[in-house]
């Protein structure tokens, strides 16, 4: 009954139009109401800082000559305190330079606009590329991923933009290569969530695609070195180091992570166990990426099971990520409707809301009671949800769809014009 409900909005193109323009007034309100909040309080006063806040001090540094600062933890730790009024909150820094680099022109503006500019051109993106590959069922995946496209607004993180960027991927896979490999290649900001798509250019040997990719990451690395030292680097991978140790620990919001380790972590399984069972659901997830590589199956259908699966071989991945998943639903929706039980459609549908939204409600919760330190002994939902959701899609687009082929099309541009 619930999938009949939601799939009855996408049939006319009046109903579609009308929660399109409903979903987008919602998204445009909260992206203004967060940028009035950040214009008047600033980074912090008191307040734990944001997502976008933190960008937003990585960017200064990278102004002030010292963004080497924002890879040393203990020095980040003080920053981030003085930012933020006295707030003991720390958000570790990771992202490789280039996305250090690629944040720099949002110092030169008041922080209110450079997060009105930042979360509106990447929704921008992000809608433009999904609604390309979802065409008339785009109105259907924006409902499911709506909680989650709002907590990603809230926090002001980069997840609309990496899922525009893994949406390019799939867009221009088949026709475009060095569009699809520049898309690639700009996944550095996140290199994790790009594995799968790595992977999968080698395996069809998509020379281009894959060569595209290693060139801009290449020419990006080169301009980092060139505009912040050598030294950047070591700075960088001390962080990655120091970031896996705080992981071990459960220094991270785990309840906001999807992954099976973070699961397991939070339900009180040991960090090694935990990283044994990730690992195996990794290696599943790239058995996947082989088998969609060399099954006879139409293109999206490929592309999209790459999708989804790319944001599970990574333990280091939180709701605001998983908005690639959505690209992937996008591309697989036509052998979903054409192929699944209405209460296996119903499933699909409904788990996603839980996965990226329920660990931010957790942690809203815990920042109103003052519990933040109760982190790790706080259930992570959206890494025990998205494995049977994967293992569900998978088998009925593998084991069912075989014969759709003439229904979804055989290269993503057809089935998204």
């Amino acid at each position: 009954m619930f999938a009949t409900t939601l799939e009855a909005i996408r049939s006319t193109t009046s109903k579609r139009t009308a929660y399109i323009r409903g979903i987008l007034a919602l998204l445009a309100i909260a992206i203004v109401f967060k940028a009035v909040w950040l214009a008047q309080v600033g980074l912090g006063h008191g307040r734990e800082l944001v997502d976008f806040a933190a960008f937003y001090i990585a960017a200064k540094l990278v102004w002030l000559g010292t963004v080497d600062q924002a890879y040393q933890f203990a020095k980040l730790i003080v920053i981030q305190r003085e930012a933020s009024g006295g707030h003991d909150g720390f958000m570790s820094w990771t992202y490789p330079p280039q996305f250090s680099l690629l944040l720099a022109p949002f110092a030169l503006i008041p922080v209110g606009i450079a997060y009105l500019l930042f979360a509106a051109s990447t929704l921008t993106l992000y809608l433009a590329v999904l609604g390309r590959l979802a065409g008339e069922n785009f109105v259907l995946v924006l409902i499911v991923f709506f909680p989650t496209i709002g907590i990603t607004l809230a926090c002001g993180q980069n997840g609309l933009l990496t899922a525009a960027l893994i949406g390019m991927v799939c867009l221009f896979f088949e026709e475009r290569p060095v569009l699809a490999g520049a898309a690639l290649g700009l996944m550095i900001i996140k290199p994790h969530l790009a594995i799968a798509f790595a992977v999968y250019a080698i395996l069809r040997r998509s020379w281009l695609v894959a060569m595209t990719a290693a060139a801009v990451v290449l020419i990006s690395s080169v301009i980092c070195t060139a505009v912040f030292g050598v030294e950047i680097w070591s700075a960088f991978l001390q962080s990655v180091r120091d970031s896996s140790v705080f992981l071990e620990h459960g220094n991270y919001p785990m309840h906001r992570m999807i992954s099976i380790y973070a699961a397991l972590r939070t339900a009180g399984m040991s960090a090694s166990a935990a990283f044994v069972a990730q690992g195996a659901v990794a290696v599943l997830a790239l058995a996947v990426v082989l088998i969609a590589a060399f099954r006879a199956i139409p293109a999206r259908e490929r592309l999209g099971l790459v999708a989804i699966v790319s944001v599970c071989i990574s333990p280091y991945a939180y709701d605001y990520d998983f908005l690639i998943f959505s690209v992937g639903l996008a591309l697989l929706l036509p052998a979903l409707l054409a192929s699944a039980r209405e209460w296996e459609r119903g499933i699909v549908y409904a788990l996603p809301i839980p996965i990226g939204a329920f660990g931010y409600l957790q942690a809203t919760q815990m920042a109103s009671s003052h519990n933040g330190e109760q982190a790790l002994g706080t259930l992570s939902i959206g890494g025990f949800a998205i494995v049977p959701l994967i293992a569900l899609i998978v088998g009925i687009v593998l084991l069912r769809s075989s014969g759709t082929e003439a229904v979804s099309g055989s290269t993503v541009r057809c089935a998204s014009a």
